[in-house]
């Protein structure tokens, strides 16, 4: 049943809102009709008759993203409260012949409050409100609410542990039908078990494990197919399912493991995601997505299902400040309840970015590097609330910091290019911290457009010190850093490295993609970096660079390697070993050389195109 919805800027308080007038607002989404208002707090209203109709027993409100601290009333009586937008909230209505709903939506009152509640964003995508979904929905009674699917590797197959949520108005001693079936199978192919359900009324859940024979294993796109099953909960007349998909995910020292095999990562940040977000990466051959310092939304996590991508979830925690590690376990611990059923997710961030930017403007002198030293050791970080938070994250890898050298992150994020040094300092920042291995995010900015009106989260003085300050400077620029960085950390096996970031969320930022979709040159040269094999300058800056294979799967392969340097060309085979790394040749360059390298691969060829420069 559809609703049409009214909303209002309201006050932060505990009363249920009343104010003057209410406007009609489209629900889901942002509110933004409410953004000149710059409101703390949001409420809507919706009326509607009762929607039982035949053998229907019950009736729910379901909303789904609700941002961030939300309060509900039905007929002017409180019956909801709820503090984690990442799950979803279902309220159960009284029964009554007509029904006024009214929710409030205020802003967060924490530290989780994520991207959402800093300046990263464009204020109407921070406004509170009811984001990704509201439905009203009938039962009969009893009925299965809710079912969340866990799936697992087993030694003799793949098991999915089954939870269902049971509402009855009568006490019962029934029987619950559990199958699970292949995507897409009709009625056949699948499995069924059956499981006791003896309760007074009220609520109860049931927990089952479902044993799966000759399971089809879920893989990231690069490395196989992503076969799905649907869990299914019957009870009586009335049932309720859920999609996952089979696979196990461990880390092996800094890298991942999916079902047994070492899946080198290539990803992305997401600042802002859209399901449209997803396919993108895929072009960009990036077998990861990581959804920064906010929570999922559902249909991201979906896509990522379907498409074959890794995905890294975040609590919704950034910014220098500390924070309740209780409350934080119980958010990790709700994500995963929450996102389980996803056979993509495969991390969780605690902390992102926990102290301020403390280099921006060195250079890559000496004295910068002492000084960068100075700045990184002043900048210390007590992890202990976050490993606290992590350590509540059950058969997931965790990253309790993502954040700069200097403050032992377990993912650190490196800027050399834009925050700081030139992208020649990599190597040393690498060295001299400890760091490389697992990269949560790197890249430089650009303007996303001619004439750019909203640069929310950009730091435009960075860029005008690294660019003439036109947008075709500006792109160009940052497609240099995207593939001398890419192709850097490539040459130097770093098991997970992310770019930062996909796509922008305004007219300037980190994306490789406008705000509008539109890719910058850099997006090219992210997919050229990011092929499984391909050959990379080990320095593609003036000087002596080795050429460099780099392969990452899991067979050994013969392959033919050709580089073009100014039009003298040249050509040899080798044969590197599984997630292997080859020199080919070394290069002596200047600024202004053309350098263009290419591999062949099965029956085709992948090219790296340098420009060399003094970045």
């Amino acid at each position: 049943m559809s609703l049409e919805w009214r909303g209002a800027a309201v006050p932060p308080d505990d009363e249920m809102p009343d104010p003057d007038e209410w406007d009609p607002v489209t629900v889901p989404g942002r509110p933004t009709e409410l953004v000149d208002a710059d409101a703390d707090a949001v409420a809507y209203e919706t009326t509607f008759s009762d929607p039982r109709d035949g053998n229907d027993a019950h009736a729910a409100l379901v909303l789904r993203g609700a941002y961030a601290h939300t309060r509900v009333w039905c007929n002017g009586e409180r019956v909801a409260t709820h503090d984690n937008y990442a799950a979803p909230l279902r309220v159960r209505l009284p029964d009554a012949e007509e029904y006024r709903i009214v929710v409030q939506c205020r802003a967060p009152e924490d530290r989780f409050g994520g991207l959402h509640a800093t300046d990263a964003l464009p204020t109407e995508r921070s406004v509170p409100g009811i984001w990704w979904d509201a439905t009203l929905e009938t039962y009969p009674d009893p009925y299965v609410s809710a079912i969340r699917a866990r799936p697992r590797i087993t030694d003799d197959g793949a098991a999915v542990d089954v939870t269902a949520e049971v509402v009855t108005n009568e006490a019962i001693d029934d029987r619950l039908t559990l199958t699970l079936r292949p995507e897409g199978s009709g009625r056949g192919g699948g499995m069924m078990d059956r499981t006791r359900v003896a309760t007074g009324s009220g609520h109860t859940t049931v927990q089952h494990t479902i044993d799966v024979r000759d399971p089809s294993l879920w893989w990231p796109h690069d490395r196989g197919d992503q076969p799905r099953y649907v869990v299914r909960a019957k009870l009586d007349d009335a049932a309720n399912e859920v999609t996952t998909g089979l696979r196990s995910v461990t880390r092996d020292g800094d890298g991942f493991v999916v079902n047994g095999e070492r899946v080198p990562v290539r990803g992305v940040t997401l600042l802002d995601p859209t399901p449209e977000d997803v396919p993108r990466a895929v072009a960009a051959n990036a077998n990861l997505v990581r959804v920064r310092a906010q929570a999922v939304p559902p249909a991201v996590a979906d896509a990522c299902d379907e498409h074959g991508v890794l995905l890294w979830a975040d609590l919704p925690l950034t910014g220098p400040g500390g924070f309740d590690a209780d409350r934080g376990a119980d958010l990790a611990t709700e994500l995963v309840r929450t996102n389980g059923n996803h056979p993509s997710l495969v991390a969780v961030g605690v902390h992102d970015e926990p102290v301020e930017p403390y280099a921006n403007g060195l250079g890559s002198g000496t004295l910068d590097r002492l000084r960068f030293r100075w700045r990184a050791w002043r900048a210390d970080y007590d992890d202990a609330s976050a490993q606290r938070v992590a350590d509540a994250v059950d058969d997931l890898p965790t990253f309790s910091v993502v954040g700069p050298p200097g403050i032992d992150p377990d993912a650190v994020t490196l800027y050399p290019g834009w925050q700081y040094g030139g992208v020649g300092d990599l190597p040393w920042l690498c060295d001299h911290f400890g760091v490389g291995d697992v990269v949560a995010g790197f890249g430089a900015g650009s303007l996303g457009n001619e004439s750019p009106t909203d640069e929310t989260g950009f730091d435009r003085a960075v860029h005008d010190a690294r660019t003439d300050g036109g947008t075709a400077d500006s792109q160009a620029y940052q497609a240099r850093v995207v593939q001398a960085l890419a192709g850097q950390f490539r040459h130097r096996e770093s098991e997970v490295v992310i770019l930062d970031s996909l796509r922008d969320a305004s007219d300037a930022g980190m994306g490789v993609v406008n705000r509008t979709g539109v890719e910058k040159p850099a997006y090219d040269e992210l997919s050229d970096s990011y092929q499984p094999t391909q050959v990379v300058l080990a320095s593609p800056r003036p000087g002596e660079s080795d050429v460099v294979l780099c392969h990452d799967r899991p067979e050994r392969a013969t392959v033919t390697v050709e580089w073009d340097h100014n039009g003298d060309r040249e050509q040899a085979e080798h044969t590197v070993g599984a997630f292997g790394r080859v020199t080919v040749g070394s290069l002596n360059l200047a600024a202004g050389d053309d350098v263009t390298l290419a591999v062949a691969v099965g029956d085709g060829a992948v090219k790296n195109q340098y420009e060399i420069a003094d970045i």
